[in-house]
């Protein structure tokens, strides 16, 4: 059976490919869009902290023994208590200044980080293993689905599921949302804001540490690989909306799926579609498809 003159396996193999990447995509643009619509700062060493996460798990594996699915938990949480000294020595003296202040010294983080790897890694890829439980592939009838890819899926969208839910419909996305408005008035009802600024910034960069984690079997580990990734998990973000968590959710997996068809039908166009798509949506909403306009 063919679509549009496309073998339908071939297609829903690409489909799922797309669906994988923007499982990546919306884990690291909502990692921006927590610490930039939270904290105003554009973190650029996002995707250096992407790269950090697959490069502690593979670490884990190589030198501790640790396996994957307990990287997947420390990985984070190690990149995260990064994220509080970052946040606490560094950033918080640019808070009252203008974005570029922040984007330039998260600039040269991140370049900081690649460059300290690659002095030790080089810039070759480190092959990292599927876990054992989810090697193999399930025949499905219309196509063969590889377990970890379907696993990828469904962890990105828990992972982005449940942060919607804690900055949208609790308590404590309630304090970080008011704390970034009035941060005043919120610490006259005794809530220590700094504390929650802290903690939100390490929250956006075990994100980001997560998905590294999640795409060192699929991905190879190399100091670079978070080069390939951030500039179209920027324009991810600047799609859906600056600082959008539901835009940023939707654009990335959406952006995902679309890059994925347009390698089908035409390959030549797949590494550029998703600025196109950015200049397009900027053209007739400057805010993004989620973002409020001012």
């Amino acid at each position: 059976m063919e679509l549009f003159g496309v073998p339908l396996p071939a297609l829903l193999s690409q489909l799922l490919l797309g669906l994988v990447n923007g499982s990546f995509y919306a884990i690291l643009s909502l990692g921006l869009a927590v610490i930039f619509g939270l904290l105003n700062v554009i973190n650029f060493a996002h995707g250096a902290l992407f790269m950090l996460g697959a490069v502690l798990a593979w670490m884990g594996l190589n030198y501790l023994g640790i396996n994957y699915w307990v990287m997947l938990l420390l990985a984070p949480l190690a990149a995260g208590a990064l994220g509080v000294v970052l946040e606490r020595t560094m950033l918080r003296h640019l808070y009252r200044f203008d974005h570029l202040y922040g984007l330039l010294l998260t600039l040269g983080i991140c370049l900081l980080i690649e460059g300290l790897l690659r002095s030790v890694y080089g810039v070759s890829g480190l092959p990292y293993p599927t876990p054992d439980a989810l090697t193999g592939v399930s025949q499905l009838g219309f196509m063969v689905l590889p377990n970890y890819r379907a696993w990828v899926v469904v962890a990105s969208l828990a992972v982005c599921f449940a942060t919607w839910f804690m900055i949208e419909k609790t308590r404590l996305g309630a304090y970080l949302r008011a704390g970034t408005e009035n941060p005043r008035m919120v610490e006259a009802f005794g809530v220590n804001v700094p504390l929650l600024v802290t903690l939100t910034y390490a929250f956006g960069v075990g994100l980001a540490a997560l998905a590294g984690v999640l795409a060192a079997p699929v991905m190879q580990v190399s100091p670079l690989m978070g080069q390939n990734l951030i500039i179209t998990v920027f324009a991810v973000v600047v799609i859906g909306g600056m600082g959008s968590i539901l835009g940023s959710i939707f654009t990335g997996l959406g952006l995902g799926v679309f890059e994925g068809i347009t390698k089908v039908y035409y390959p030549e166009a797949s590494a550029t579609v998703v600025f196109v798509a950015m200049v397009c949506v900027l053209l007739v909403r400057p805010a993004g498809l989620f973002g409020k306009e001012k």
